[in-house]
């Protein structure tokens, strides 16, 4: 092997590992943050998990928020998948409404525990006192942008400020299936009944 071919191999090693470690990180990051929470969750406690050594962690985030805020990300973009499979074109508001509710149950039992970590909100204010956005505020905003594609398609009342009864619903849905769950409230009477409540609030 000549020595050209060797040096390509060993400049092509870090740049595999990288993704590998990250991956490492991100993994050992999320089960500390839901097994212990954000605030006893140290960086060298990631690496530790991950089986790497305490620096590799800053290769990859600044600071333990910075890995956090990576995680509550990935967090969204997986519910956002399950909401994506349950949303299909011509669907009426109460099958949109109990298909995004069923999503979110199923997401929850999927990933224990990964929701209720991901909405610390304590937990993403950096030592400046500078917050990020929470997760509940991001997706409140979310389902503001769906009431406006619903009163555009002629499906929901147009008489509402978005951002604002956007926030609403997500504050429904979410303190009704928190305490749906530690009640152990019956799934199927949750989904109906909130359906029916939202219909009944949004529709013409």
């Amino acid at each position: 092997m000549s020595t050209t071919t060797v040096k390509s191999l060993d400049d092509a090693r870090p740049a595999r590992r990288k993704p590998e470690s990250l991956s490492k990180i991100k993994r050992a990051a999320r089960k500390l943050f839901v097994e212990r929470g954000y605030h006893a969750t140290r960086p060298q406690d990631i690496a530790r998990e991950a089986g790497l050594g305490h620096g590799t962690f800053y290769l990859h985030y600044p600071d333990k928020r910075a890995c956090f805020l990576a995680f509550v990300d990935d967090a969204r973009e997986e519910l956002d998948e399950y909401l994506r499979a349950r949303r299909q074109p011509g669907l009426t508001l109460e099958e949109m409404i109990a298909g995004a509710l069923y999503a979110i149950f199923e997401y929850s039992e999927s990933h224990p525990g990964v929701l209720n970590a991901a909405m610390t909100d304590e937990a993403i204010i950096d030592a400046e006192g500078v917050a990020a956005k929470p997760l509940l505020d991001r997706w409140g905003l979310d389902w503001g942008q769906t009431l406006r594609e619903l009163v555009a398609d002629g499906r929901a009342f147009s008489g509402y400020d978005s951002e604002i009864v956007g926030q609403a619903i997500l504050g429904a849905i979410h303190q009704t299936a928190s305490e749906g769950g530690r009640s152990g409230r019956n799934r199927e009477a949750v989904v109906k009944n909130l359906t029916r409540f939202l219909v009944r609030a949004l529709a013409l």
